[in-house]
């Protein structure tokens, strides 16, 4: 019924700059809570932003100062700008959302959806 699709990743040097995206289609009614996750190898996935249907935002203290998120309501797009970028910041990250969602059986529904992740590594 959803997709999400994420975009942005890549190999980029220590200290430098990537922003992903992460937009949402389908019968989409509207969006809730939005965030990014990452997990690197041998790691648990992790929380590294949220931001609320109302624009707050809650970041992992790894990242404060360093990474931005920030959403498009009109494109149901979730956006993370990650400056200063660090070795330990390689991960694969994945684009979450909260769904509410118009179901052709089931009518107006409410669910909990992944992206399949996007490759970001920094390494010189």
């Amino acid at each position: 019924q959803v997709q999400l699709v994420e975009s942005g990743g890549g190999l980029v040097q220590p200290g430098g700059s990537l922003r992903l995206s992460c937009a949402a289609s389908g019968r989409v009614f509207s969006i809730n809570a939005m965030g990014w996750y990452r997990q690197a190898p041998g790691n648990q996935r992790e929380l590294v932003a949220g931001i609320t249907s109302g624009g707050s935002t809650n970041y992992a203290d790894s990242v404060k100062g360093r990474f931005t998120i920030s959403r498009d309501n009109a494109k149901n797009t979730v956006y993370l700008q990650m400056n200063s970028l660090k070795p330990e910041d390689t991960a694969v990250y994945y684009c979450n959302a909260d769904v509410t969602y118009y179901s052709t059986s089931y009518g107006i529904q409410r669910d909990d959806y992944w992206g399949q992740g996007t490759q970001v590594t920094v390494s010189s």
